[in-house]
């Protein structure tokens, strides 16, 4: 992948990012492996021609694709080894990048996280959204404009009608798309000029969540992705200088479509009935979860178990499962114990208490058994943790002080 380098280097130097996005501009941006990162455009790391990035060693910081703060500079970071294509890589780093955009015009747009990892998996919910979405998705393909309308007066009214029964987590879904369609918009505008797949390949390669039922159902942040992309494509077609000002306001997507001419008529929805693809997606999700979580516990290793008060202090959102009072993070997180802060770079399993953040038992599988004293264990990767334990077989429960 380092032949990528100099590359991304050359296109973001020569590519006119605004034609993506008015008044686009770049934040610092970082490639890395399981062992370097490569740091482009960071004022802090000056670059003495012809070295057009820093190599430094890769640290907890650089964990996924995201946006980050290094060294009080948003810079936009990418796992270099989740990409054969090139046009992969150069498209999700300019959807990073975007993100450091809208950190630098001050978006006002993201929401609670913790309204997409508690969101009701209840089946009107699930019928109702998927006929919506399935009509976003019809009005982009849709070339008659009569149509087009149509099915995006049928996709405001399925929305207002989800509206009456989850209101609180609907707006997380239109914040979600009002920060990542975007995102998602620029890079699929990115990897369209990268990629050889023709224009309506492409469209449905970033469309297939919107109208996936299972998945769309199992994963409701990342739908969100392709319905807010969807809007943003519409809004092109409809209202073509939307863009201009979308940072000066707080509008969603959805409220903006809502505002096209397309003279919405108020029409009542029909009581839901449940369809059987709604029945086995929503049923499949509920079992994916708890497999998840089974897999998790029944693993080979040390199964560590810290009990007492901790207190998550952050994590990803979008690697999350969650399932009755208990949350399998995938990717990591850190916690609060014994007043220090310990970052578990691996998956676990938290139950909670009151609330998300405040967790009383906290599962993690070992490899290797950690070295105990007196009153502690020494865990390799995360660090020392004061309690009482006990082993027994493979089994450690270690109470916090």
């Amino acid at each position: 992948m380092n032949h990528f380098l100099n590359q991304i280097a050359k296109d973001l130097t020569n590519t006119n990012v605004e034609r993506y996005w008015p008044n686009f501009e770049l934040v610092a941006y970082a490639l890395y492996d399981k062992n370097s990162v490569f740091l482009f455009n960071h004022p802090r790391y000056n670059q003495v021609p012809p070295k057009t990035y820093k190599i430094l060693k890769r640290d907890e910081r650089f964990l996924g694709n995201t946006l980050i703060l290094f060294d009080g500079y948003p810079t936009a970071i990418a796992d270099m080894e989740l990409y054969d294509d090139y046009e992969g890589l150069f498209s999700i780093l300019v959807h990073e990048l975007f993100h450091g955009n809208q950190y630098i015009k001050e978006e006002k747009r993201f929401p609670d996280e913790m309204l997409g990892i508690t969101y009701p998996l209840t089946k009107e919910n699930v019928e109702i959204q998927n006929r919506e979405r399935k009509n976003l998705y019809n009005a982009l393909l849709e070339t008659d404009i009569s149509k087009k309308k149509q099915y995006l007066n049928e996709f405001i009214s399925l929305r207002e009608k989800r509206a009456e029964g989850i209101k609180e987590h609907l707006t997380y879904e239109n914040l979600i798309e009002s920060v990542e369609g975007p995102a998602w918009y620029v890079e699929i505008k990115a990897f369209s000029e990268k990629s050889p797949l023709a224009n309506d390949l492409i469209l449905k390669k970033y469309g297939k969540n919107l109208i996936d039922v299972v998945e769309s159902t199992s994963n409701i942040r990342r739908s969100c992705y392709s319905s807010g992309l969807f809007m943003c494509l519409l809004l092109d077609e409809l209202s073509s200088d939307w863009k201009e000002s979308f940072f000066g306001t707080k509008t969603t997507l959805f409220e903006l479509i809502k505002l096209l001419d397309i003279a919405p008529r108020k029409q009542a929805i029909e009581e839901v009935q449940i369809s059987p693809e709604t029945e086995a997606a929503v049923n499949f999700a509920v079992e994916s979860r708890k497999r998840e979580l089974d897999e998790f516990e029944a693993q080979i290793g040390i199964h560590l178990f810290i009990e007492g008060e901790i207190i998550a202090l952050s994590f990803n959102p979008m690697n999350i499962v969650p399932f009755e009072n208990m949350l399998l993070h995938k990717n990591y997180i850190k916690v609060r114990i014994n007043n220090q802060e310990y970052l578990v770079q691996q998956p676990s399993l938290t139950y909670c208490a009151d609330g998300l953040k405040n967790i009383n038992k906290l599962l993690i599988v070992l490899k290797d058994k950690p070295l105990e004293t007196d009153d502690s264990l020494l865990i390799a990767g995360i660090g020392e943790i004061m309690g009482q334990y006990t082993i027994k077989e493979d089994t450690i429960n270690l109470v916090i002080n």
